[in-house]
């Protein structure tokens, strides 16, 4: 009897270490330096646990041929980061077999080929303030390609009022997820901590700042571009008043109805343009993104969208054939509140010191950012981490459809599955 129960034993015990050694696997991959095109020898890489509080659960360094290779514990979604020359890199730790390849980039404070193709502000108004929310968008073309990396990046001049709200930062093949704004010495200036890594075809890094400044029914602006920029577009509400200052060349541009925008191209650097806004007015909520019944298309540098259903210039909304418009490629940042009001939730866990405890941060991961979910977290805090989970899919949904990576069956679907899961949140967290 005794001998039948210890065999019994045994099986369970192997039954638990096999299910066990089942649910572990192994992450590999290659860190490939694209500066130079050789492997990256020498970098650490990094497993995170999402569900853990973003615990770091096995680590690695890269061989002289790149490869790594980091045990993963169980089935739950996991991180790869790799350091490179103090900058990170992140993809999704890949599920069975796949390769965990990661592309990393030789880093320096300064690297030529970095330039402003567009400074948008878009402006409103509300309760005695001026509301501002501005984006940069950088390009970095450097050659060979070099990540921009110091914890002071880009800078930017902002009006002395300006009361700052929340700044965040996109990388090329990323979401944007919030970053520091370090003030600098000069009055009014200020850098964002966050790598410029190299153009991924036409795609750049984005910076948003949202700030606002108080308002009594007329204010100047002077925004001073401390690198060249193609393009300086501001877009306000047809209830305002827009009127260019001394020397500034703006041109109005024909770009959505109830908004107007205007542009003024080739801005030196070093050098202030000036316009002046007057008047009260809301930027309109309803038609914000994507404009009913039109397809989202690829840039094709001019004003045209060839492939909306109507085959109307500009989708339809009354930009004239054959018209340029500048901020065709910027359109669905330039109405996509969504992004920076989800952004600005979030924490940046690359600026997380050593040791510090990691719950409830958020880590761009190069294409969505997810809030941990710490075991020990009440529930309640459990509740929000959730919360802020089904936003950031909601979020990134979204960009699929505007970029057409989706079929308008999936959205469907899974727009629906998220609001159901995201009602029954709201209901456990009132």
């Amino acid at each position: 009897m005794k001998s039948t129960q210890f065999v019994l034993r045994i099986a369970a015990l192997s039954l638990f270490v096999s299910a066990a050694v089942a649910q572990a696997a192994q992450v590999t991959g290659t860190v490939t330096n694209k500066t130079n095109g050789k492997p990256a020898a020498g970098d650490t890489v990094v497993l995170v646990d999402v569900q853990s509080g973003m615990s770091e659960v096995a680590h690695a360094t890269t061989d002289a041929q790149g490869h790594y290779s980091l045990n993963k514990p169980g089935s739950g979604p996991y991180l790869v980061r790799v350091t490179h020359q103090g900058a990170g890199y992140f993809i999704a730790a890949p599920e069975g077999a796949g390769p965990g390849d990661i592309p990393v980039y030789d880093s320096a404070a300064h690297v030529d080929g970095i330039s402003i193709e567009a400074d948008v502000l878009e402006l409103e108004t509300d309760n005695g303030q001026l509301k501002v929310n501005e984006r940069y968008f950088v390009h970095n073309t450097s050659s060979p390609p070099r990540t921009e990396y110091s914890p002071k990046g880009l800078e930017i001049v902002l009006p002395v009022e300006a009361v700052i709200d929340g700044a965040a930062a996109r990388r090329p093949t990323g979401l944007p997820t919030s970053t520091n704004l370090t003030p600098s010495s000069q009055k009014g200036h200020y850098t964002f901590d966050f790598p410029i890594q190299p153009d991924e075809g036409e795609k750049d890094t984005l910076f948003q700042i949202t700030y606002h400044v108080p308002y009594s029914g007329k204010f100047t602006f002077k925004p001073l571009e401390l690198l060249a920029a193609d393009n300086v577009a501001v877009l306000l509400p047809k209830a305002m008043t827009f009127a260019a200052g001394a020397g500034a060349i703006f041109q109005p541009v024909n770009q959505e109805p109830g908004i107007q925008t205007y542009v003024a191209k080739n801005a030196a650097a070093g050098k202030a343009l000036e316009f002046t806004v007057s008047g009260t007015g809301s930027m309109p909520r309803e038609g914000q993104g994507q404009p009913s019944g039109q397809q989202p298309a690829a840039d094709s540098g001019g004003g045209q969208d060839t492939s909306a259903p109507s085959g109307q210039p500009g989708g339809g909304i009354g930009t004239p054939i054959n018209t340029p418009d500048p901020l065709s490629k910027y359109k669905w940042w330039i109405l996509g509140g969504l992004a920076l009001l989800l952004a600005a939730a979030a924490a940046f866990l690359l600026r997380k010191p050593a040791g510090a405890p990691a719950t409830g941060a958020v880590v761009d991961v190069g294409t969505v950012s997810y809030p941990a979910l710490a075991a020990s977290a009440s529930p309640a805090s459990k509740n929000a981490a959730l919360l802020n989970v089904l936003k950031e899919e909601m979020f990134a949904l979204e960009s699929e459809k505007i970029s057409g990576t989706i079929t308008p069956a999936d959205y469907a679907e899974q727009k629906a599955a998220l609001e159901i899961v995201l009602k029954r949140a709201l209901k456990r967290s009132s």
